[in-house]
């Protein structure tokens, strides 16, 4: 709403429309509470928790490993904007957890337990350096998982590290212009030109999934109203790998994807075909 109300300002003005980081990578506020409670208080977790510290340049982040028996794969799930691993974790250790694989979660500089300042350069960056440490412990073992923002990052990852193992997009899109595009009325396009900043117009999720010959899993709801499921589609039908598929999740909105019943065994059958290898 606040976007589609500044949206209209810029229309009366007449001015162009500014798209920056901040758009896109909104962290914690200075003196910020957040809701308490951590991951795993509720006990129901099937999974042994670990905390997981890592240095990057001037951040400090911080995580969990979610461990279980006998599980062969890891998951290193990237969360859309403003997820934190203790307030939602929870749901996507419960959605993986019927599957048998581990969960990695690691929460962006400058949100939950992580400190630093977020940009779309360092969440990059730490993103391989995450990566690279998963994957030094199970090496060719690791599927990277993201949701909306997040997926984002897994793409790239993806396409930068030959050793990841699957990849899984959910509510996903193709890049911050058609995303900015999609939320303003069809009614002000003839009126608005969209300006991004540099850092914003080199994010390109189809070319980054282009770059990627791995099996992928694409999640989206069919009623995803800010990732649509148009543009959720040009970013599967860029994947060149024979081994992808996509799973459109009826009465699905943008978040919450990943819980529903419709999606376990698809995400399932990825994990067990991916350890069979």
């Amino acid at each position: 709403m606040k976007l589609i109300l500044a949206m209209m300002a810029v229309l009366l003005s007449g001015c162009a429309m500014q798209i920056g980081e901040g758009s896109i990578v909104r962290p914690d506020r200075a003196g910020a509470v957040l809701p308490p409670g951590r991951l795993g208080d509720d006990g129901a977790s099937a999974y042994k928790l670990a905390p997981l510290t890592l240095a990057a340049d001037d951040a400090q982040l911080a995580g969990v490993s979610a461990s279980g028996d006998g599980n062969a794969l890891t998951v290193l799930y990237f969360g859309g904007n403003g997820f934190h691993l203790d307030q939602h974790g929870d749901h996507v250790l419960a959605a993986v957890a019927p599957c048998r694989a581990d969960v990695v979660m690691i929460d962006y500089r400058g949100y939950g337990r992580s400190t630093g300042v977020p940009t779309i350069a360092t969440l990059k960056a730490d993103a391989l350096r995450e990566f690279d440490l998963v994957n030094g412990q199970a090496p060719g073992r690791v599927i990277v998982h993201g949701q909306s923002l997040g997926s984002f990052i897994a793409a790239y990852v993806a396409q930068q590290r030959p050793a990841v193992r699957g990849l899984v997009l959910e509510s996903t899109t193709t890049n911050a212009r058609d995303w900015a595009n999609n939320m303003m009325p069809w009614y002000v396009w003839p009126f608005v030109r969209v300006e991004l900043s540099e850092s914003l117009k080199g994010i390109d999720n189809v070319a980054a999934a282009s770059g990627y010959a791995g099996p992928a899993l694409v999640l989206e709801g069919a009623d995803d109203e800010v990732t649509p499921p148009r543009l959720a589609r040009k970013v599967y039908d860029a994947l060149p790998t024979p081994s992808k598929r996509m799973v459109m999740v009826p009465g699905a909105g943008h978040n919450g994807v990943l819980s529903s019943a419709a999606v376990r065994p698809a995400y399932c059958e990825f994990v067990q075909q991916l350890a069979a290898k």
